[in-house]
């Protein structure tokens, strides 16, 4: 089913969803604006996330969450993905995009983040808490774990971990 009483469906988890359309002409040019303000940002994330993301970019469809992934326009969804691989396909992989909401206190904060280490630090938290989020499963479990027990005892007053994960 590709439309339904002359409109075409879109699915939300693939490509780059347009929802200025929604709030007219108004809403496109802030959103121009807002995607200009955040390019330096998006910048630094792509850069952190190279080998993980094809791309990274900002999204209006996101409220509550900072990230999600979403597979390219024409792409699999990592969710068919995913079911292909268990009936024994063989599926060739494809990096997810990165969206994030630049809205997000979390997101917000990372702009501010001057130290490159820790910024690809947040960055790769917030790419695995996409891909737990969307039911996928982590590649490194063990680094994210470590990643995240450094950002929490750095939160707390501790500074960085010396914990060794195996």
């Amino acid at each position: 089913m590709t439309e339904f009483e002359g409109k075409p469906l879109q699915s939300v988890a693939k490509g780059d969803l347009d929802l200025s359309k929604l709030g007219g002409e108004a809403a496109k040019a802030d959103d121009a604006k807002q995607a200009e303000a955040h390019t330096p940002l998006i910048e630094r994330m792509q850069a952190a996330l190279k080998d993980r993301a094809s791309a990274v970019r900002t999204t209006e469809r996101l409220t509550d969450s900072p990230a999600c992934l979403v597979s390219d326009e024409h792409g699999l969804s990592t969710n068919l993905e995913r079911i292909l691989k268990a009936a024994g396909q063989n599926v060739p992989h494809a990096n997810p995009v990165l969206e994030v909401n630049a809205s997000h206190p979390i997101v917000r904060r990372m702009k501010e983040e001057t130290d490159e280490a820790r910024f690809a630090d947040w960055s790769n938290i917030l790419f695995d808490q996409a891909t737990l989020a969307e039911g996928g499963q982590l590649e490194d479990p063990a680094g994210f774990v470590k990643r995240l027990n450094e950002l929490m005892l750095t939160l707390a007053g501790e500074g960085p971990s010396k914990i060794w994960i195996p």
